[in-house]
């Protein structure tokens, strides 16, 4: 089965999403929340795979850290690739751990010559113990920081040059991005190769409790928001179609509804997938 969008697994539609004859239909998972030996969590996670592709997504290994990726973390991740066969394995571009403290975040850092070299050394050692490539998802951003020596989307060029691996170009965090810190997002999406781009992301966003639209958080606790599907259709009108991931993570509505999303971006992608199989 072709996949084309997918939603992010939640165990409470684990019987809807084993079940439902949606064409192309996908999951996402945490990779974190199933690096377990055992028990239920894998064995429904079994019973999905046996029906639908999967993909992991990983928000534990920093990789923008400046130490090397954790080799106990790594090799759970490994275990849990080689038993599910994901079709795809992606991570941000964040780091979250230092020594012994692990931060509930993923941080931001100044894009210099110096951590692009680090985040290399970091892809390459995941990539090397997984045996695959794997796909980086650019960040959401709230500050603009000091220090920067390249723009976001050609420190991006550059990490796919120089690592072999390709991205997962979240739209909301560009949208989300983009607001915050005052730039046209329709721009940073011309400016991403999209031969380098290998799946789509898509969520909501809410603005801050204090400071309203002015500070957007991406919370993935909405809706996906009508400015958020206006840059999905730029971007596959740019880059033709590309597995769609729909995320929701909480205030996790019914199955029915995270589908009917779906079914908006599967009209979005079809077209353009048509055009592409004609």
């Amino acid at each position: 089965m072709k996949a084309t969008v997918g939603v992010g697994f939640k165990p409470e539609h684990f019987q809807e999403a084993v079940a439902s004859p949606a064409e192309g239909l996908w999951f996402e998972v945490h990779a974190e929340n199933y690096m377990v030996d055992g028990g239920p969590r894998l064995a429904m996670l079994e019973a999905l795979r046996a029906e639908k592709p999967l993909s992991l997504h990983g928000v534990g290994l920093s990789l923008a850290g400046v130490e090397w990726p954790d080799p106990q973390h790594l090799a759970r991740l490994k275990e849990l690739a080689n038993r599910f066969q994901p079709f795809l394995i992606s991570e941000h571009l964040a780091w979250s751990r230092l020594g012994e403290i692990s931060f509930p975040d993923l941080l931001p850092f100044p894009r210099t010559t110096k951590m692009l070299d680090l985040i290399v050394r970091n892809i390459r050692i995941t990539q090397d113990a997984l045996r695959r490539s794997i796909l980086i998802e650019n960040p959401s951003l709230y500050i603009d920081l000091d220090g920067h020596e390249w723009s976001e989307t050609e420190f991006l060029k550059e990490l796919v040059r120089r690592s072999g691996c390709t991205l997962l170009l979240d739209v909301n965090n560009v949208h989300v991005s983009a607001s915050n810190l005052g730039f046209d997002p329709k721009k940073y999406i011309e400016l991403i190769p999209p031969l380098a781009v290998t799946e789509i992301h898509l969520a909501g966003y809410s603005s801050d409790p204090t400071l309203g639209p002015s500070l957007l958080i991406d919370s993935h606790d909405q809706p996906i928001g009508d400015s958020v599907w206006e840059l999905y259709a730029y971007a596959i009108g740019r880059m033709g179609p590309r597995p769609t991931l729909i995320e929701r993570d909480g205030n996790v509505p019914p199955f029915d509804e995270l589908m009917a999303e779906r079914d908006r971006a599967v009209a979005i992608l079809r077209p353009r997938a048509e055009l592409a199989d004609a």
